[in-house]
Order: C-alpha cells, then sequence, then structure tokens
C-alpha cells in the first residue's frame, strides 16, 4: 500500500514537472503586434509618400545585406567579416527605382535626444553604402517637415549622382563632339 502511495506521489510529481516544462501546447508563443511602426517611422512614412512616392518606390526596416553585396575581388575572410558586420545592420526607409526596384537612396531617422538607437552616426554603414555608391540621407527627427522639405533633401542628396560629369576619355581631344572632320592618320608627304 506505502509503495503505491509513493508511486501515486511520482506520477504526480513528474505530471507536474511535465505540465512546467511543457510550454502549454503552444509550439510557437506569439502574439500580433499592435503597429508596425512607431508614430514617428509612420508619420514620417507618410511624409515620405507625398514627398515622392509618385517617383520612388519605398520600401521600410530593409537589412543592409538586402541592398549591398561583395566585391568579387576582395579575399573570403574580409568578405565573411564585412557581412557579418553588415548583417545586423538595419535601414530605416529605402527608396527605390519604380522599374526594376533598384535601390536609389537609403534614409534613416536620427533620433536628437539621448543615447538611443541612431543617435550616433554608424560610419560603417555609412562606409558601405558610399563603397556601393548609395547615397546615405540621415534626418532628424522633429515635427514641421513638409513634404517640400524632404524632397528637396533628396535631390540634394541624389544631385551628385544625377548631374555627374561624364568621365574624361583617356586620350586628350579623340571624344570631341563639336569637331567637324574626323580623325585621320596624318598623310605622308
Amino acid at each position: 500500500m506505502e509503495f503505491a502511495i509513493v508511486l501515486f506521489m511520482m506520477l504526480i510529481v513528474v505530471t507536474i514537472g511535465a505540465i512546467k516544462l511543457n510550454d502549454g501546447g503552444v509550439a510557437f508563443p506569439f502574439r500580433k503586434k499592435t503597429n508596425l511602426f512607431t508614430p514617428v517611422e509612420r508619420t514620417f512614412l507618410d511624409l515620405l509618400e507625398a514627398s515622392v512616392g509618385h517617383q520612388y518606390r519605398i520600401i521600410c526596416r530593409v537589412r543592409l545585406t538586402d541592398i549591398i553585396t561583395s566585391r568579387n575581388t576582395a579575399d573570403k575572410k574580409t568578405i565573411r567579416t564585412a557581412l557579418q558586420r553588415a548583417s545586423g545592420r538595419h535601414l530605416d526607409f529605402v527608396l527605390c527605382d519604380k522599374k526594376d526596384l533598384a535601390p536609389v537612396i537609403a534614409v534613416d531617422l536620427v533620433h536628437q535626444e539621448g543615447s538611443g538607437y541612431k543617435t550616433q552616426r554608424d560610419w560603417f554603414v555609412s562606409g558601405a553604402l558610399d563603397a556601393a555608391r548609395i547615397p546615405h540621407l540621415r534626418i532628424k527627427v522633429k515635427g514641421g517637415y513638409k513634404p517640400q522639405d524632404i524632397r528637396d533633401c533628396i535631390n540634394a542628396k541624389l544631385a551628385p549622382v544625377k548631374f555627374k560629369e561624364p568621365k574624361k576619355p583617356l586620350v586628350a581631344g579623340t571624344n570631341n563632339p563639336d569637331r567637324k572632320t574626323p580623325l585621320t592618320r596624318p598623310i605622308a608627304a
């Protein structure tokens, strides 16, 4: 009789332990978030859409490794180290070309007060985007922006890319469209 009581007590302890260790029968302990963006991000997204939504497709919260890739000329250790550093970095908004969704400009919101996220410039992100020739625009979080202000800021950042001077020819004088006569070899006397 005592053996049955001890066995029954052990069965109860094992059952309680199994219930505690189990996640309540739920294999995925998730729930839906109430909102995808913070109020500041949502307001800025509306401002971006009003500014350049007709011209660019706006993609939010993009990983840095989604818009850049490594050069084939670098050695494997350098590539691996750089990709590991880049894998944890995110950009708030990326404006993409509507035709082929190529990244045009990366936009980050900068919080002014405290020591929070993105208050200091991340030199790795800026350097990686510069190397990939993607302009990086950092906009301070504040109220009162108008769509024209954001549009002007984006256009000012894109001006060097849009209006870049054509490359100089390797040999001076061979690429002159104003020349009336074609270039010929000198004729021997």
